[in-house]
């Protein structure tokens, strides 16, 4: 018998074990209960949807980044901090693979389910930021936002394919798209790379 305070982790653990099976497009909620061995009123109660459950994943994986984060990740560069970031989440989601290989793969082709699933990483994005010390308010933490999800998804998706145990080919993806990210940033606010601008000197004096 689960405790009632362990249902809530028991339902995730149980609907990520089943999508690493290969299945969530056609799971019900009346069969993660089932194997979860909980009566489905009471999984109802706590997530009323697979969705839900998705979005309470999501925010351990977030709770557990945040764990992490202390004083010294603020130093260093915004992208480096970025980088730090975002690889302790990679690291977070290791265990769970499979499942966001599933989940993902049929998210694809559910644009209402992806819908749902874009705005909590949006959320997620902006405590990312916050966490590496880059405020995710106003209008500037909007662009941030959105800048951050494209770097994201794009090292998501080599991580997804990641076999290495150093998670190489994930590390050299996320530096290379917020190295991208970063030069962007600077053309538009007509600034230059620390050091970049004393090698265009020398390079004139030559």
């Amino acid at each position: 018998m689960v405790k009632q305070a362990d249902i809530p982790d028991h339902v995730i653990d149980t609907a990520m074990r089943l999508a690493a099976e290969g299945r969530w497009r056609d799971l019900s909620l009346a069969e993660i209960a089932e194997s979860a061995k909980v009566p489905l009123a009471k999984v109802y109660r706590v997530y009323p949807s697979r969705q839900a459950i998705l979005d309470a994943f999501v925010r351990r994986i977030d709770a557990a980044v945040l764990a992490e984060s202390d004083a010294d990740d603020l130093e260093g560069s915004a992208r480096d901090r970025l980088f730090d970031v975002l690889m302790r989440r990679f690291d977070a989601l290791d265990p769970y693979k499979d499942a966001v290989a599933t989940v993902a793969f049929d998210q694809a082709r559910d644009p209402l389910a992806a819908l749902a699933s874009a705005c909590q990483l949006r959320r997620s994005l902006a405590l990312m930021l916050e966490a590496a010390g880059l405020s995710a308010g106003g209008a500037r933490g909007v662009l941030r936002i959105k800048g951050l999800a494209l770097v994201y998804l794009s090292a998501l998706r080599v991580w997804l394919r990641d076999e290495s145990a150093d998670k190489a080919r994930t590390m050299a993806a996320l530096d290379r798209q917020l190295r991208r990210a970063e030069s962007l940033v600077l053309r538009l606010s007509g600034r230059r790379r620390p050091g970049q601008a004393e090698a265009q000197a020398e390079a004139e004096e030559a």
